[in-house]
């Protein structure tokens, strides 16, 4: 997948819808853990939800830019061919197709809780996630990159 888009030109308004979308589904997922705390706890949920809502679609896409940009960095002390955009698009990706898992860790953790099941499905999500992100990396090392 990288490959194609890569092979469709460099387009940022993609690569940002990706990370954004990644960030969006981030902050829904994280709705049940908060709704759960809230009850838990006896804390004032409009305030986690503000609180979350400005550090995953505000804040963390800014903290992807840098970590896509860091990778890039990495890749060219170690003689890699890759653009910064072609960085940028393998992490975003990797963020966007991994999202599913982000959306079943959040599900575990509103109905079931801290515990194994939400440290299985966090490790599943992990584990995916840096999957997609070095093959697709790698696709962006390429000659047509």
């Amino acid at each position: 997948v990288v490959r194609r888009l890569l092979d469709m030109g460099p387009r940022e308004d993609r690569a940002l819808a990706f990370v954004m979308a990644f960030c969006v589904v981030g902050f829904i997922a994280q709705l049940p853990g908060l709704a759960r705390r809230a009850h838990l706890e006896n804390l004032e949920l409009n305030m986690l939800l503000g609180g979350a809502l400005l550090g995953s679609v505000f804040i963390l896409p800014l903290m992807f830019y840098f970590l896509a940009w860091i990778s890039y960095l990495g890749a060219k002390l170690v003689g890699g061919k890759s653009t910064s955009y072609g960085a940028r698009l393998a992490l975003f990706w990797a963020l966007l197709a991994s999202a599913p898992l982000v959306l079943l860790n959040g599900l575990i953790a509103g109905f079931i809780g801290p515990g194994p099941a939400q440290t299985a499905a966090g490790l599943l999500w992990v584990v995916v996630f840096v999957w997609f992100w070095f093959s697709g990396f790698r696709q962006a090392q390429g000659p047509a990159a």
